[in-house]
């Protein structure tokens, strides 16, 4: 039972930063998941997959699993690339492509 801790990346639908300042610990799944042969749901055994837990730094998250005597890695976040953008751009002369409607 292997733990992961890592900051979860903010995903497509989202434009803020929300739900990604905290780190995150998932369960590695000790089983593979099974197909149902007759509605063909996807199961598993391992009740570990669902859980989830939050901490606010990644010292907490490593200090639980060392008190919990649980083995872990910690996946450390890519930083992210900003760029920066203004609605003035799209009306500059330095535009490469023309304005158009």
């Amino acid at each position: 039972m292997t733990a992961r801790i890592y900051k979860p990346a903010k995903n497509a639908m989202q434009s803020g930063l929300a739900k990604t300042k905290e780190w995150q610990l998932d369960y590695e799944p000790e089983q593979p998941r099974v197909i149902e042969p007759l509605m063909g749901w996807t199961s598993s055994g391992d009740t570990r997959q669902q859980l989830t837990l939050h901490f606010h730094t990644r010292e907490d998250a490593v200090a639980y699993c060392e008190r919990e005597g649980i083995p872990y890695q910690v996946i450390e976040p890519k930083p992210q690339a900003r760029r920066r953008a203004a609605y003035s751009d799209n009306f500059a002369f330095r535009r490469d492509a023309p304005w158009t409607h």
